[in-house]
């Protein structure tokens, strides 16, 4: 994860805070709030990936996605 990115979403969050935010940076925090969580999601299923499961003959299977 790109730690200007969360640098920049942080400091719209002040401003946001402190003064308010024109229409522009309103935009612009949203698109960068919907990146932060794609970034976070793709790193969850990246992990859900590799995790296997043992059944009940102990053998190792790997987790499957619900539907």
């Amino acid at each position: 994860m790109d730690k200007t990115l969360i640098e920049r979403i942080n400091e719209l969050a002040r401003r946001q805070k402190a003064q308010g935010l024109n229409e522009d940076e309103l935009l612009e925090q949203a698109a960068l709030r919907a990146e932060y969580i794609r970034e976070i999601r793709a790193g969850i299923e990246a992990q859900l990936e590799m995790v296997y499961i043992e059944n009940e003959e102990g053998e190792y299977e790997k987790l499957q996605k619900k539907e």
